[in-house]
């Protein structure tokens, strides 16, 4: 990409009035802790804010661009399929949906897959099937999916309870019945929990975890704590669910994050870089837990041409411009970049962690520096970050 093409267009660039954030915040309703600037238009790994600024973009809308900003093939990929077929509902055949489910079941583990709106969506599908499954196949009469202390799997009612995080489930009670929380990477204290819940009758229907946890510090699963659970689940009959909603589709340099543990899944869950932009959620899952039958589940705009066709594309862009080795490559490079200025600064970074283009860097929990501080230092400089935490932000990058 030329440097032209970078620099900031200025008969591009709308100036704000004063009160653009205050009409906003006036229509709007206050769910969010936005900073301050208003972004205006993208190009590849960079944005550019309202006052004409540019931004080397370290969030990629929160792991979701997974081609950047205004690639060529989603570009043409959106104009060629709204001008096409954009939305019939799911009461047809298309040809764009089952195109997407063939190239995800062809690059997984899974066998079949239901298309959704997000993330959380496609955990609300994949717990009502574990919870079907645990009812007419297991047996089961009040079933329980064990889930990890730090997780977040979405913010509908089941999936704020199915998230291991009280803030978030604040004020929001009563929640969802049928889940139990477990320390993330501790295979003793899932095995006690398993052995307790199922000490008077059978009630451990599914595990889900994330395979990395994203919103929890960017903490990478335990390889042979995963394939532990592996070993435990198959012996016992439990479903392993696994949450790819922010690793998945590339983000590690992968397709999947399960392929960083060694085991595969029996049902996995993806959104966001899926559709590189485009709202778009898929629950996966084997062939033999697919029990699933019409009226079961449904989603209205779950699996529409548009968003299959454009998804198909982000896929195929993916595998044809060999992009898995150079998020592997590039992690590389930003996690000894990183790492060297860690050693350079022990009293203020402690760790950097993370797979791929999914890294956090924690700061020493001695030090007066806050991860609020950083990001909005970095702001100042050019820079696009995310807090996760007082001590850890994240940085997802193109």
């Amino acid at each position: 990409m030329s440097p032209e093409t970078l620099a900031p267009v200025s008969t591009l660039v709308t100036p704000p009035t004063p009160s653009s954030s205050t009409e906003f915040d006036q229509y709007v309703m206050s769910t969010y802790g936005r900073y301050p600037m208003t972004l205006e238009r993208g190009s590849g790994c960079r944005v550019w804010d309202t006052e004409g600024r540019a931004y080397l973009d370290f969030v990629a809308g929160i792991a979701t661009c997974t081609l950047g900003h205004a690639h060529p093939t989603l570009i043409d990929a959106v104009t060629q399929q709204i001008q096409k077929l954009h939305h019939v509902s799911n009461l047809y055949y298309t040809q764009e949906q089952g195109a997407l489910a063939k190239w995800l079941v062809e690059h997984s583990c899974a066998d079949r897959a239901f298309f959704c709106n997000s993330g959380a969506e496609a955990n609300e599908g994949a717990i009502k099937l574990a919870r079907k499954y645990a009812h007419t196949v297991l047996g089961i009469e009040h079933p329980v999916i064990i889930t990890a202390h730090a997780s977040f799997h979405g913010r509908t009612l089941a999936t704020i309870t199915a998230t291991g995080q009280p803030k978030y489930q604040k004020n929001f009670d009563p929640l969802m019945p049928g889940f139990h929380y477990v320390p993330y990477n501790d295979i003793a204290a899932l095995e006690e929990a398993i052995a307790i819940l199922d000490g008077n009758e059978r009630q451990v229907a599914a595990i889900m975890m994330e395979a990395l946890q994203g919103e929890g510090g960017v903490r990478p699963g335990d390889r042979d704590y995963f394939q532990r659970i592996r070993k435990i689940c198959d012996e016992k009959g439990i479903l392993l669910i696994l949450d790819e909603v922010q690793v998945g589709m590339g983000r590690t340099g992968h397709y999947w994050g399960y392929e960083n543990l060694g085991i595969e899944p029996d049902i996995f869950t993806s959104a966001k870089g899926l559709g590189g932009g485009i709202p778009i959620g898929a629950m996966l899952c084997k062939a033999f837990c697919d029990i699933f039958q019409p009226g079961d589940h449904a989603s209205t705009f779950g699996g529409n041409p548009f968003a299959t066709g454009v998804a198909l594309k982000v896929c195929q862009t993916l595998e044809q411009e060999n992009i898995l080795a150079n998020v592997r490559a590039r992690g590389e490079q930003l996690q000894n970049g990183l790492r060297a200025i860690a050693q350079k600064y022990p009293a203020l970074i402690s760790e950097v962690r993370g797979w791929g283009l999914i890294i956090g860097l924690v700061l020493n929990p001695q030090s007066e520096l806050t991860s609020s501080d950083v990001v909005k230092a970095r702001s100042l400089r050019g820079f696009c970050w995310f807090l996760l935490g007082q001590r850890w932000f994240a940085l997802c990058h193109r």
